[in-house]
């Protein structure tokens, strides 16, 4: 409550300032009625005239200033003695250093200079006085400046300080949202590979089973089982993925990432297809981190994919992983149509494997084969890249 007050009180300048200036007209109302150079009329219209601009001290400072000065000049010049309202100069020359730039506080300052000059030979006698007097009201001249400067520095600063806060803010925003689209961008290459392949397997053994359930039963039984395990599959890896999208879901972990180690597993679900696949592994397996694997896992379910759906009913395709010394190779050929193949442009396969490849450093050529078929060829580093 005292807070939301505080603010609505600091929003409305010409009640504020009319405050600080309250009680420096009450003083010098108080004083005019006792001066005896001026009449209590002259005095009363003295004070009113140095003091009631002080309400519009900062919605027109330039112009307050002007004013209070002219009448603290005429009123020197007349001989007039000063008032508490003087003090309105100092009060001028404070907001045109706090609140002006630089070149207006130097000007006021400079003009209340003048008026020191002015007071000092009109009010005092004597050298040693007049020395003394404009020593004293230089002083207060400058020091009121030097407050006013301070203001406006500590305010500038102030504002950069938000400013920058306020910056920083936005850029973490944004590094949220591009974490947010990379993760989005992530899930939906792994969801491709996933729905992809498996609908494929689903689509083929569903096909087979059509034809065989009239005559061989238990092979159209197979279809069917193969079917339901596949589509069980696909439900549990698209589940696992989407469960990452939660906040503050603790329904449990999910199934660890695929990797080299289920290559075997993605092979039979293909043979079980219809698909003769020949599987082979030749060098020494190295350690490699979890990402690594997922890539070369996604890499062959995809080329598989793309197999099952491309190549034709009558294609064998191979699968070689070979580990060498730097790389790790990722061959994926058939015998199928290959450039004969129908393409509707619409796939990202090709271009997710180029991605997921390009992360580690690696490649993926893909093309058809001259001799009729098509090839998938991916080299993934199995070294970590180490900063200089």
């Amino acid at each position: 409550m005292l807070g939301r007050l505080w603010d609505w009180w600091r929003s409305k300048k010409l009640l504020v300032d009319a405050a600080f200036m309250a009680p420096l007209l009450l003083m010098s109302a108080l004083t005019s009625w006792s001066g005896a150079d001026l009449s209590p009329e002259a005095s009363i219209a003295l004070t009113l005239a140095l003091c009631l601009p002080l309400v519009l001290r900062r919605t027109y400072p330039r112009a307050v200033f002007t004013v209070v000065a002219l009448v603290s000049f005429f009123q020197c010049v007349a001989d007039v003695l000063p008032l508490p309202g003087n003090i309105a100069v100092l009060m001028g020359i404070y907001t045109l250093a706090a609140d002006q730039p630089r070149i207006w506080g130097l000007a006021a300052a400079a003009v209340g200079e003048l008026g020191a000059a002015m007071a000092a030979l009109r009010y005092t006698s004597g050298r040693d006085d007049i020395k003394t007097t404009f020593i004293t009201l230089s002083i207060l001249v400058w020091s009121v400046w030097i407050l006013g400067t301070y203001i406006s520095t500590r305010r500038a600063y102030t504002r950069s300080v938000e400013e920058r806060a306020e910056r920083l803010e936005k850029e973490r925003d944004q590094e949220v949202q591009m974490a947010m689209a990379a993760e989005r961008a992530r899930i939906a290459r792994e969801l491709h590979d996933v729905v992809a392949h498996n609908v494929s397997v689903i689509v083929v053994q569903a096909d087979g089973a059509s034809y065989a359930i009239e005559t061989d039963t238990a092979r159209a039984k197979e279809a069917l089982e193969t079917i339901s395990a596949t589509g069980r599959q696909a439900l549990a890896e698209m589940r696992r993925l989407l469960g990452v999208l939660r906040e503050g879901d603790d329904a449990g972990s999910y199934a660890p990432q695929p990797g080299v180690g289920q290559l075997g597993d993605l092979v039979e679900q293909v043979r079980t297809s219809g698909l003769p696949l020949d599987f082979e592994v030749t060098g020494t397996p190295r350690d490699m981190s979890e990402g690594r694997q997922l890539t070369i896992f996604r890499i062959v379910q995809e080329g598989l994919t793309n197999t099952l759906k491309h190549a034709g009913p009558k294609a064998a395709a191979r699968v070689r992983l070979h580990y060498g010394d730097e790389a790790v190779e990722v061959r994926i050929t058939d015998d199928g149509r290959g450039a004969a193949a129908a393409n509707d442009g619409r796939g990202h396969g090709l271009a997710g494997m180029r991605e997921r490849a390009a992360v580690y450093g690696g490649t993926v050529e893909a093309g058809a084969r001259l001799g009729g078929g098509f090839e998938v060829i991916a080299r993934i580093p199995v070294r970590e890249e180490v900063p200089a």
